[in-house]
């Protein structure tokens, strides 16, 4: 069986047909990236992630990576990959040309991404990782720090990593060790040890920046008093030339459930005494600061967990298509009845709807939450920059939590349609479930995650973004209803909608009262059911999109876009009335779990 990774047919709906994403090139900033260009873009990256990262994902995984005597070797087959994606510019997608980006606009990047991340995630943890570290300094750096390091990190020339985790603190950011001690130069002396360091060392590129967080010598406590700092594994020049080694020593790798083709590490910094950090932007603003590169990295890791389920779905798609085994429950009483692929089995039909309805709603929000990144750079009016804006900052949890949540689900149903083949490593599906786990690990926790929809996204402002969401929601709504095979689909979202406004105002009442912990026990409920709603939004959108176009469409276009429809039809029909009665519990309270003694737990 040939292993795939995405749906190109549908990338190509979601990006033209529902999104309208070539529209964007009506604006200077993005006039070179017609649907032409898009298209091409789209060809170039299938190519290298079909060709390159997909053939050696298997290798990463069962290699892995080794530290001996000092120096970490990652899968030697990735360094060819490493080079031909930095060759085709690929790890600044939509940063400035003159720094070594593309300059491309962010849905396409997403598009691109949705690629490479389903082909060998483990090896696009590599340049993910540096163009996130880039990003702070082009955002934070000083000029000299932008000539110094921007352009070496976005051609990927160097490596960068996100050096946040201590043993102690874990999420507890603020309650980190990582000492910095002003030097006369105007340096610091990096002091301290970071743990699961994805990237943290390898012998991929010639040097590694790390930006590390770390408390100046008098600092406040907590994370008021928390500063960010590049360190290079290697020193640089004031010319960009490298020098001696920094007192950055990796002193383990992890042994992982997954993504083994990535170095997880930990690192010790200033063991010797003699590791030199430079202030990356404001005393005591880090984590102000790191937010920039964590937002990008949750939008990352939901793209992650997308990418897993996209291959998962496809993969066992074809699979089910050409594995002849069982025949039709209709033909069994048959004199002489014919084996069928397992398609045709009502029970992994259903599996495969379910998955594609997951898949699908995944790639719309995934693409959805990049096109508003495009609109803030491409809107003239500040009003409207701000209404983008804050749909981002509401999407940011529900993308990086419902996403990693359900992605993990449809890898698992992946497993399932194989069958025993799907257990073994022979075929695919048992290394993409695996390597998905982590993701709704990654930067923050899913609960922590619901934690931030709850307590900061969802009064933001006061609640507008959330209230600017429901109303694109009863946009799409209002369109539905003016086509009648789309009228019921219409009239249940309508409800799911308006259930879930007044479950957020519930939540949100009952986080401001005497019942706080009760609100935030039940916050990843309310994550999901945000997430259910959104899915059931992009799944009615999708088919408001496809179904105008079924009567004059190609056979193959007509039954694509028949099955937009259909797969709307399952998840509004199936899929969200369980999340109506997820509602209700959620707008009763749940005392139960903050009522439970810790006691009744086994020691």
């Amino acid at each position: 069986m040939a292993q795939s990774i995405a749906d190109r047919r549908d990338q190509e709906f979601v990006l033209h047909e529902m999104l309208n994403a070539a529209d964007l090139a009506s604006h200077d900033r993005f006039k070179e990236f017609n649907k032409k260009t898009m298209d091409m873009v789209l060809t170039e990256a299938r190519n290298l992630a079909v060709k390159e990262l997909l053939p050696v994902s298997k290798e990463g995984d069962e290699t892995g990576c080794t530290l001996e005597n000092g120096k970490v070797t990652i899968p030697s087959s990735f360094h060819r990959a490493y080079k031909l994606f930095c060759e085709g510019e690929w790890v600044a997608m939509c940063d400035d040309p003159e720094f070594g980006g593309q300059g491309m606009p962010r849905i396409l990047s997403m598009a691109a991404g949705e690629l490479f991340t389903g082909a060998n995630c483990a090896f696009l943890m590599y340049p993910g990782l540096t163009h996130g570290a880039g990003k702070l300094v082009e955002e934070f750096g000083t000029e000299d720090q932008k000539k110094k390091y921007l352009e070496n990190l976005y051609t990927g020339k160097w490596a960068g990593t996100m050096c946040l985790t201590e043993p102690e603190a874990g999420s507890d950011v603020g309650n980190l060790t990582t000492i910095a001690k002003r030097n006369e130069d105007g340096t610091f002396s990096i002091t301290g040890s970071k743990i699961f360091i994805s990237g943290g060392d390898q012998d991929l590129t010639e040097n590694i920046i790390h930006p590390v967080l770390a408390r100046i010598e008098g600092a406040p406590a907590g994370t008021k008093g928390i500063s960010l700092f590049l360190v290079p594994k290697y020193r640089v020049n004031d010319d960009g030339t490298i020098s001696e080694p920094n007192d950055v020593t990796c002193t383990g790798l992890e042994e992982k459930m997954g993504i083994h083709g990535n170095a997880t590490a930990s690192l010790a910094f200033g063991s010797k005494g003699n590791c030199i950090g430079e202030l990356l932007g404001a005393e005591n603003k880090g984590m102000k600061a790191m937010f920039v590169m964590m937002n990008e990295a949750r939008l990352g890791v939901g793209l992650q967990g997308f990418g897993f389920a996209s291959a998962s779905y496809v993969n066992a798609v074809n699979y089910a298509k050409e594995r002849i085994q069982g025949t039709d429950l209709t033909k069994i009483f048959d004199k002489d009845p014919k084996p069928v692929a397992i398609i045709n089995h009502p029970d992994v039909k259903r599996q495969l709807l379910h998955m594609k309805a997951y898949v699908d709603g995944m790639r719309s929000l995934m693409y959805f939450a990049a096109l508003c990144f495009d609109k803030v750079l491409t809107s003239t009016d500040d009003t409207d920059k701000d209404t983008w804006q804050g749909l981002i900052e509401l999407l940011i949890p529900v993308v990086k939590g419902y996403i990693t949540d359900r992605a993990f689900e449809v890898c698992t149903q992946g497993v399932q349609v194989f069958g025993g083949y799907g257990f073994i490593s022979e075929y695919p599906q048992e290394q993409l479930l695996r390597d998905c786990k982590i993701t709704s690990i990654y930067e923050g926790t899913n609960g922590i995650q619901a934690m931030d929809l709850l307590g900061r996204k969802l009064g933001l402002k006061k609640g507008k973004p959330f209230m600017d969401l429901l109303t694109r929601m009863n946009q799409t709504i209002a369109a539905a209803k003016e086509i009648p095979e789309l009228a019921d689909m219409a009239v249940r979202v309508e409800t799911a909608v308006n259930k879930l406004g007044e479950t957020a105002m519930h939540m949100g009442m009952t986080a401001m009262s005497e019942k706080v912990l009760d609100a935030f026990a039940v916050a990843h409920p309310f994550l999901d059911v945000t997430g259910d709603v959104v899915m059931a939004w992009l799944e009615l959108w999708r088919a408001v999109t496809a179904q105008p176009k079924i009567g004059s469409a190609k056979k193959k276009d007509a039954a694509f876009y028949q099955g937009q429809v259909t797969t709307a039809k399952y998840f509004i029909q199936w899929v969200l009335p369980a999340t109506l009665g997820k509602m209700d519990a959620l707008k009763g309270n749940i005392p139960a779990i903050m009522e439970m003694p810790e006691d009744a737990f086994p020691a």
